[in-house]
């Protein structure tokens, strides 16, 4: 929401920007007039446009990618544990943030109501005078001169000269509806209280309200009449925004400047023009800034398959079309990859799926990072779990194939010797003391079990309260058991540093284990665990 805030807030800038430095000394009163009241709302809609071809438009290599891994391991694969949720209680919270805004809000609404409160006295008046579109109020003991809707309000003390002139300005400002526009701009006023930019947009309306009603009264007016009017009378105004006021001090000079100017070319109507390459640029942000929908995600993954010959390899077309579906899942969480191996075609099939859709039984999960943290999780059938024909065992891959590469990367002689090994190829998984007996995955979901357990009665629950935290707050513990079974580099990432420190603190007093092993040696293992501490209300 704050993000969204924002880019209303400067969006608006630009678009007042460019009112400013090019169409503000412009005769184009109506003109002016429209660009006024439709851009504070395209400010509004252009944050939920996201135009694809944009997204197209700009260089992968000019994006960001927000890295989504806590530690900076290379070529280490890591095992991430089942999701521990850990149930606190919440204290009492205040939300500073919603306070703050329904104050100003309420302060707004409460001088708004005044406002109207203040004007809606003026209609107790004597009415002199009734229209079919309009009528007239006079204000005794007034020399004032102001309209709301079709009422036009005039002081008793002006003269008949000064009504007639002023009348024929203010019929104007009724017939063009002119209090629509300005009562707009108080509901955004309300709405949008903390916008020093709504209130520009409101005076600048206003004075070109004044432009429109001055340029339609010359028309069949004296100008030199018309001057010495606005010139030779000074009049006190009700302090009411959302009126048109006839006799507004600060704006006689500049209606006198602009009721001398000559008429813009209808060259300068270009001008107007400059607003599609500012929205072009703002659409543009938005579509690269924003995340996909999952909608839109969804409808577009097919663009990230494609096959591998492994008697061919990885050629540079290829290569190219792996690196997109890479960048795509390391930039996209909730995504992993499938890398299908076809033993009998000799081909691999990639493809991208969503972590809830059901990974076939022969796949091996594995995480693949890079040096400045970001990872994504891939699934694999290495472990071939079946044969060709009558019992004959998968033919060997090509040398240089992605399928070879990977088997190599994975292969155990690979690791002989080496004291980090990725967990998906290790001989035997590190084991919780009492999950020794078991072998394979019951070793591993025991150790799971203990794990989620020891957290669970170890994580003080208290902090929702101390913090105020509310709702799921998500915790990332990463951590290695080392040959000794110690925990070691235990590293966290949380929304608030509290819960990083508690997350440390639980695994770093988890009991020592019984290490993995690679070839009867005991080796280094790295984990991922992530924590859901949900606090109730």
């Amino acid at each position: 929401m704050a993000h969204y805030i924002l880019q209303i807030i400067f969006f608006q800038l630009f678009f007042l920007l460019v009112y400013e430095f090019f169409l503000k000394k412009e005769t184009f009163f109506n003109y002016n007039r429209l660009y006024l009241l439709v851009t504070p709302i395209l400010a509004f809609l252009i944050p939920w446009l996201r135009l694809e071809f944009l997204v197209e438009a700009v260089p992968e290599t000019a994006r960001i990618i927000i890295p989504q891994m806590i530690g900076n391991q290379t070529g280490i694969y890591t095992e991430t544990l089942p999701t521990v949720t850990v149930y606190g209680e919440s204290g009492l919270q205040l939300n500073w943030w919603l306070i703050t805004y329904l104050t100003g809000f309420s302060f707004a609404l409460i001088l708004f109501i005044k406002k109207y409160r203040n004007l809606n006295k003026l209609f107790s008046f004597k009415q002199v005078s009734k229209e079919e579109n309009f009528r007239i109020i006079e204000v005794p003991d007034s020399d004032a001169a102001y309209t709301f809707f079709n009422t036009v309000f005039l002081g008793d003390q002006l003269s008949q000269a000064e009504k007639q002139h002023i009348l024929s300005h203010e019929l104007v400002h009724v017939k063009q509806k002119h209090s629509l526009d300005l009562v707009f701009f108080e509901i955004l006023k309300i709405v949008f209280w903390f916008n020093p930019l709504i209130y520009i947009y409101q005076n600048r309306i206003a004075g070109l309200h004044e432009f429109i009603a001055d340029d339609e009264v010359v028309k069949t007016t004296e100008r030199k009449t018309y001057y010495e009017q606005l010139l030779n009378t000074a009049f006190s105004t009700q302090n009411i925004s959302f009126i048109n006021q006839f006799f507004n001090h600060s704006l006689i000079k500049k209606r006198i400047i602009m009721l001398q100017k000559n008429k813009s070319s209808k060259l300068s109507k270009f001008k107007f023009l400059m607003v599609i390459p500012l929205m072009l640029a703002m659409l543009t942000y938005v579509a690269c800034s924003d995340d996909e929908t999952q909608e839109e995600t969804e409808s577009s993954l097919s663009q990230y398959s494609y096959t591998l010959d492994k008697t061919q390899g990885m050629t540079a077309d290829k290569q190219r079309i792996h690196d997109k579906f890479e960048e795509f899942l390391f930039n996209h969480p909730d995504y992993v990859a499938w890398a299908s191996i076809d033993y009998v075609a000799e081909e691999v099939k990639y493809s991208v799926h969503s972590v809830s859709e059901d990974v076939p039984e022969s796949y091996d999960k594995m995480i693949v990072s890079k040096k400045d943290g970001s990872e994504y999780t891939m699934f694999m059938n290495l472990r071939s779990k079946g044969s060709n024909s009558a019992g004959a065992p998968p033919p060997p891959p090509a040398p240089g194939s992605a399928e070879d590469l990977y088997i190599r990367k994975h292969n155990n002689s690979m690791y002989d010797g080496k004291l980090d090994v990725p967990f998906a190829v290790i001989d035997k998984a590190p084991a919780f003391e009492g999950c020794d007996k078991w072998v394979d995955d019951p070793r591993r979901n025991c150790t799971s079990s203990e794990i989620s357990k020891f957290v669970n009665e170890n994580f003080n629950t208290d902090l929702g309260k101390e913090l105020g935290l509310t709702g799921i707050n998500r915790v990332i513990v990463q951590f290695k058991i080392n040959t000794s079974g110690q925990i070691v580099e235990v590293k966290a990432r949380a929304p608030h540093p509290a819960l990083e420190e508690e997350a440390k603190r639980v695994i770093s007093s988890m009991p020592d284990m019984i290490p993995g092993e690679q070839n009867g040696q005991p080796v280094n293992v790295m984990y991922s665990l992530p924590i859901a501490f949900q606090v109730t209300e």
